[in-house]
């Protein structure tokens, strides 16, 4: 009976692992755009929308093996036309009189060079 409680746990726990997994990679947007630099704030791509009007999009952190490939910390990528995913998680923080606020923190989870 115990063996049973134990393999139904683990079971229910690697259920919810992949659950919570394919959540997370649902959860992505994809737009072009080209590469302007990086700032201590995160990394900035330059988007044209159907209008021809131009915004800068900021993605403050960026998935560590997509730096191996692309180097976005040095200054020759800027100027390049890539395919960005990311995700967005909300993150709560406590100011200094202690007052919770909402931010969505971007991560870059996949790139490619266009």
């Amino acid at each position: 009976m115990k063996i049973k409680s134990v393999l139904f746990t683990g079971l229910l726990g690697v259920f919810l692992f992949v659950l919570t997994s394919a959540n997370t990679l649902q959860d992505t947007t994809t737009f072009e755009g080209v590469y302007d630099g990086h700032e201590d704030y995160g990394y900035n791509f330059i988007e044209t929308n159907e209008d021809g009007d131009e915004y800068t999009m900021t993605l403050q952190n960026i998935d560590e093996s997509l730096l191996k490939s692309f180097d976005l910390k040095n200054d020759k990528l800027i100027g390049s036309k890539f395919s960005v995913t990311y995700s967005t998680e909300i993150v709560t923080e406590k100011d200094e009189d202690g007052y919770e606020d909402e931010i969505e923190v971007y991560t870059i989870v996949a790139l490619k060079k266009l």
